[in-house]
Order: structure tokens, then C-alpha cells, then sequence
């Protein structure tokens, strides 16, 4: 639907919305085969760059679908995708491919959720969101094989409409950004400022945050998820506007993760020894029905144990909408260090 100046203010979409007439065009971008015949991929070097689709606006990209491989086990850690809008120069998403999509281990686990999926486990998946990105003037989306020595075998479809009118100011843009942390324990037995949490999400202009992926290596026995979370909005000190009871609590479980899960807006994709709580976890919150509003800027973070008091391996991904420009990301380290530890 259109506002009443003419521009696309409302982006239809579920169930509900099935029946309206929609005023946009379907299109997509894909790999397939340009000679007609059947070698459907891009072939795509170390350190080279794959474009998968740069179209001009204004439209939304409604669903990605991504599959492919390599000779190196980690090349899910070592790819980056990125995603641009509307000729910005930084980069609105920039995260490792897999660590998008959960894998934040570097192996993929298969999941469905609402805005995210992933068919298969390991190295075999494909890769799917239905998280809506809108853009008025252009939007560009590539992946950089940043392996050694493999080449990548990608590939892809990018489902987008555009329409007819400029999009209305209200529809805000796609953001998602990738974190990692050798978290430090700390002596403390009260946490009464949240200076020290782990950060999912530093971000600053006006927005909302939509949910994250986490991975957690826990580096020695014991429950590691006992810290709360904490959202801090537009600069607000503590205590935050949002103040949780718990890890497990916010990714909406209990008595920690007993049980791997997947649901439409919260999962447990991967456990470690649910004894004594070591190993490797992956969890998802999306805040669909929920989304986190902030004017000026938003702080999301949590505690690596009761106030800090664990010290092991965290990696997130957090997804949020935003007005541009966007407060720049940490550069991405080197793909050696973004490998998951032994």
C-alpha cells in the first residue's frame, strides 16, 4: 500500500496479507546458468568477490537463498557476506556467511524459524532468510572469499520487488553485524552499571532491534548462562529500560538449555554437555512481536555468568532496523580469528 503522498509506506506481508493486491514487481537474482545449460554456480576465488546482486530501487529483497561449498572445513567462518543500501559506502550488513545463518560454530545445524533457516547440518545446507530489506535507490549484496587457498562454489537466489513509487520515510533499513569476545571473568559479586557485559549491540540513530543468534563455548564446568541481560535505551545508565532474569531467560528457556529446540522466534540449536554445562551452545531470540525501540541509540548486552563472573568464548549476531547512516562496525579480524576454538 502507499501513504498519501504516494510512497510505498507498508510492506505486505504474512498470512493475513495474502489476499491484497500488491502494487510491485517480482524479481530475482540468481546463479543459474547463463549458456542455458545446467552449471548453475560462480565459481569464486580466494579473495575475490562475488556480486550476487546489485539492483536499483525502489523495492525490498524478501527472501535469500544461498548453498555452495569448499575444500577448507571453517569456509563458513572465512566468507563474508555483505549487503549495502542506497550507495552507502559502509556496509549495513557485514557478518561471516555462516555465523548469519547460526553457524556460529562454523558448522551449519538445521533449523526453521520465522525470519531465518537452515536445511542440513555441516557442510551440506542451504541457507535461507525472510528477513525484509527495503531500499529506495540501489542495494548491492556480495560474499568475499576470504579462505587461503580454496575457491568457493556459490550458489544463490536474491527474491526482490520493486515498486513504482519511492519508499515512504517510516520504512527503516536492514542492519546486521557480527561480535566476538574472549570474555574475562571478574571478581565482583555485583553488577549495579553493566560496564563490563558482553555487547551484542552498540548501535546509535533511531530504530528498533530485531533479535540475535549466540554462541557460547563454555571453557570449564558449571552453568555459564546465569547472566542477565540488559538493553540500554538512547543513553539511558543503569538500571536499563530492559533488565532480564537470566541468559536462558532471555532466549525464552529455563533451568538453562536442557533440550536442543527450534521455534519461529526462539531456539536451541546446538548444546554441549547438559551435566556439567562445558562445550559448544547455540541459541536464537528474534523479537518479532517485540521488536526493542530506541530514538537516539541502543546498548544490548548481557552477562557472562552472574555479573561476569565466567570467562569463556562468546559470538553473536545481531539483527536490527535503523534509520542511515549507521555508527560503523568493528573491522572484521582476520579469518584465522574467527575460528571456533578446539
Amino acid at each position: 500500500m502507499t501513504d498519501r503522498g504516494g510512497a510505498v509506506s507498508f510492506l505486505l506481508g504474512g498470512l493475513s496479507d495474502l489476499a491484497k493486491r500488491r502494487n510491485a514487481r517480482s524479481k530475482r537474482e540468481s546463479s543459474y546458468d547463463r549458456t542455458g545449460g545446467n552449471n548453475d554456480w560462480f565459481d569464486v576465488e580466494p579473495s575475490q568477490t562475488l556480486k550476487m546482486a546489485e539492483v536499483d530501487g525502489p523495492g525490498c529483497i524478501r527472501h535469500i537463498w544461498i548453498t555452495g561449498g569448499g575444500n577448507e572445513l571453517y569456509f563458513l567462518k572465512k566468507t563474508v557476506l555483505r549487503m549495502y543500501w542506497d550507495g552507502e559506502v559502509n556496509p549495513s550488513v557485514e557478518t561471516p556467511l555462516g555465523d548469519f545463518f547460526g553457524a556460529m560454530h562454523g558448522l551449519a545445524h538445521n533449523y526453521i524459524s520465522l525470519p531465518l533457516s537452515v536445511v542440513g547440518r555441516g557442510l551440506r545446507m542451504g541457507l535461507n532468510t525472510y528477513f525484509p530489506m527495503p531500499f529506495d535507490k540501489r542495494a548491492r549484496i556480495e560474499l568475499v572469499n576470504e579462505c587461503e587457498k580454496s575457491p568457493l562454489t556459490i550458489y544463490y537466489h536474491v527474491d526482490y520487488e520493486l515498486y513504482d513509487e519511492h519508499l515512504s520515510s517510516d520504512l527503516l533499513r536492514f542492519h546486521a553485524t557480527w561480535h566476538r569476545e574472549a570474555c574475562k571473568a571478574t571478581t565482583d559479586k555485583l553488577n549495579l552499571t553493566g560496564d563490563e557485559n558482553y555487547v551484542v549491540l552498540d548501535a546509535k540513530g533511531s530504530g528498533h532491534y530485531v533479535g540475535c543468534m549466540l554462541g557460547v563455548k563454555s571453557l570449564r564446568p558449571d552453568w555459564w548462562g546465569e547472566g542477565d541481560d540488559m538493553i540500554f535505551i538512547d543513553g539511558e545508565k543503569w538500571p536499563p529500560s530492559l533488565h532480564g532474569t537470566g541468559t536462558e531467560d532471555y532466549f525464552l528457556s529455563a533451568y538453562g538449555f536442557p533440550t536442543r529446540c527450534e521455534g519461529p522466534h526462539h531456539g536451541v540449536l546446538q548444546t554441549g554437555d547438559t551435566y556439567d554445562w562445558t562445550g559448544r551452545w547455540i541459541v536464537y531470540r528474534f523479537h518479532i512481536e517485540d521488536p526493542v525501540v530506541f530514538r537516539k541509540s541502543v546498548r544490548v548486552t548481557i552477562e557472562h555468568g552472574h555479573a561476569n563472573d565466567r570467562g569463556d568464548d562468546w559470538t553473536s549476531v545481531a539483527y536490527w532496523y535503523q534509520d542511515e547512516p549507521h555508527k560503523a562496525y568493528e573491522k572484521l579480524p582476520k579469518p584465522s580469528d574467527r575460528l571456533p576454538l578446539a
